[in-house]
């Protein structure tokens, strides 16, 4: 329970309706989208300023208070999970799109805009701004950043940390800090901007961010392939690649996935298709067209049985919308879901997915299989129950061969969904003991009393 000089501070700065501390409300947001144990918070807060912001983290450093923010609470890896002696920001009342400058193809936003708001926006006024992850509906953009969210879209487009120009955010102590700039260039002192993006909210809390934008693609096809086996599109994949085409976006889905996908979503896929690759090429029109016709020679080349392309942009939503429903139509299986995003190189797809299978029947589990096959990034989805405590053991063991296979592939702990709580323990399988130690002496220099997300990437 919250000391009630400390709720009576915090109520001065942003209002009693904007400060809870009664249990039922607390559990709200005591937990996130990783399968993990729930903590309850002392309180959550809700300022609407960047004024409001500031003062609240000022009160925490100068009462040794620790800080969560949250946005929307999609993370996977338990980086919004709260500590239970400090508190939750939540930044659902930063949300306004402060300036879309047409000219110079730049947005400026407050951290609590969700991605599909900012996405709608500029795409009125013929604009593009890339990064979908899977939440995009309901993720934000402080998170987003927090954890620099990949997408569909980041085998030809990048992810987050591509299109962040600056940020405005607090340090620890409370101070307002500005990184980057409204321009093209910028060489001006530390890359802070950059060391910022994919921090988890352990360095600093944002309140503006600068983001590019692109124009519109002019054209786009949209391309559904079926194949007997996974094994086929995965190496369907690695084909494409190697034959220098860049689709915009590059999909797989084992048969466990499209099953579960149709079942929800009523799209129309192909349940008896052993795997399926969702692929779009957009720019030019002429290069899309000559793009799309020389994807659609490879995936024959490589085992395709069928192909269709969307014949106009309600087929091609279709698709989409069927894509981005995988994680909830797996999630309704089974009681708890395990998604992960480990990331190998592109041409190790078809490894990777070979490993995934031999993982899931030695530990005896039902693993679905979908993802950004074009950059490598799979999503492994293992469904259980986390009341069944011997499966739970089983899939544990199951969670450290996905990690220790993708590292074998020279790949990485996660393409997107970062490090939190979850895999804080395997970070120095891949990137060594040394660099752990870099990590924490620099959290330790910008905040010395590790107010900000603490046990947080390296678990400190």
């Amino acid at each position: 329970m919250i000391a009630k000089s400390l709720r009576q501070a915090f109520e001065a700065i942003v209002g009693p309706d904007h400060v809870m501390t009664a249990p039922e409300d607390l559990a709200t947001y005591a937990y996130d989208a990783a399968p993990l144990e729930s903590v309850l918070p002392q309180a959550v807060l809700m300022p609407e300023s960047s004024e409001e912001l500031g003062r609240i983290i000022k009160l925490c450093h100068e009462n040794r208070l620790p800080i969560t923010v949250r946005g929307a609470g999609t993370n996977l890896s338990g980086g919004t999970i709260p500590d239970a002696d400090g508190v939750v920001i939540l930044t659902a009342l930063l949300n306004r799109i402060l300036e879309v400058n047409e000219t110079d193809m730049y947005a400026v936003v407050q951290p609590g805009v969700i991605t599909a708001q900012l996405v709608t926006k500029v795409e009125a006024k013929g604009l593009f701004y890339p990064p979908d992850p899977g939440s995009q509906a309901v993720s934000t953009l402080g998170g987003n950043v927090m954890e620099n969210a990949g997408g569909l879209r980041g085998l030809k487009y990048g992810v987050t940390r591509d299109y962040v120009m600056g940020l405005s955010f607090f340090d620890a102590m409370g101070n307002h800090i500005h990184t980057g700039s409204r321009t093209v260039k910028c060489a001006t002192g530390y890359n802070i901007t950059q060391l910022m993006v994919g921090s988890e909210g352990t360095l600093g809390v944002l309140d503006e961010i600068v983001l590019k934008l692109i124009p519109y693609p002019a054209h786009r096809k949209s391309i559904i392939s079926m194949f007997k086996t996974i094994e086929d599109a995965s190496e369907t994949v690695a084909g494409i690649i190697a034959g220098r085409i860049v689709p915009a976006t590059l999909e797989i889905m084992d048969q466990f996935t499209i099953r579960a996908v149709e079942a929800f979503s009523k799209a129309g896929l192909p349940v008896d298709a052993g795997a399926l690759l969702l692929i779009e090429v957009d720019g030019h029109p002429a290069q899309v067209e000559e793009d799309a016709a020389r994807v659609l020679d490879l995936c024959e080349k490589y085992g395709a049985y069928q192909t269709q392309t969307a014949e106009n942009d309600a087929q091609r939503e279709k698709i989409w919308a069927a894509r981005r429903s995988a994680l909830s139509a797996l999630a309704k299986l089974k009681p708890t879901l395990v998604l992960e995003d480990a990331t190998v190189p592109r041409s190790r797809i078809p490894d990777m997915v070979k490993g995934l299978g031999e993982i899931a029947r030695k530990h005896g589990l039902d693993i679905g299989t979908f993802g950004h096959a074009g950059d490598g990034n799979l999503h492994p989805t293992i469904l259980t129950d986390r009341r069944d405590k011997a499966e739970w053991l089983r899939v544990e063991k199951a969670i450290e061969d996905i990690f220790a296979h993708a590292l074998s592939l020279g790949g990485t702990l996660s393409g997107e969904h970062g490090i939190g709580i979850a895999k804080s323990a395997f970070l120095e399988n891949e990137i060594g003991r040394a660099s752990v130690e870099f990590s924490k002496r620099l959290k330790r220099a910008l905040d010395p009393s590790n107010i900000l997300n603490p046990g947080k990437i390296t678990g400190d």
